[in-house]
């Protein structure tokens, strides 16, 4: 359901330091949306030296973007809560200051995300959702988050 893209700087982040922003980015999804932690991908784009730019000038300062793409429908409440919590984990799993981490959230209406092969339930509608899909789907789900 969420889908978190991660651009920073080629070589900014160690291998373990990239398991651990993912980690870190779906344990906070997970705690603020209660949504399983098999829907959360995230992925981390490296950009080669040269080719960031802030204001229009060659990046020069740590950077970390972070687009979440996730469900409409969360409050005002939880969206501040989830950014907060992808801020302050992202910076302590890649060792960057705060304001080094960029955090957008972009709303897509569930009727418009497919993902194993349904359209995505309302928000809080999930476990009904889930109990209603062929077993092998919600097998081939699960097995995802593990």
């Amino acid at each position: 359901m969420p889908t978190y893209i991660c651009t920073v700087p080629a070589g900014r982040l160690s291998a373990e330091q990239k398991a651990r922003v993912a980690a870190e980015i779906t344990r906070v999804h997970n705690e603020v949306t209660g949504a399983a932690t098999f829907f959360a991908q995230v992925i981390i784009n490296e950009v080669p030296a040269g080719n960031y730019f802030i204001g229009g000038k060659l990046l020069r300062e740590d950077q970390i973007f972070i687009n979440g793409q996730i469900r409409a429908g969360r409050s005002a409440v939880d969206r501040a809560r989830l950014m907060r919590g992808i801020l302050e984990s992202v910076a302590g799993a890649a060792k960057a200051e705060r304001t080094s981490v960029w955090v957008y959230l972009t709303d897509l209406p569930p009727r418009d995300m497919i993902e194993y092969g349904h359209v995505l339930p309302e928000p809080g509608s999930e476990n009904e959702w889930l109990n209603g899909l062929p077993a092998k789907d919600r097998e081939r789900m699960t097995r995802a988050g593990q």
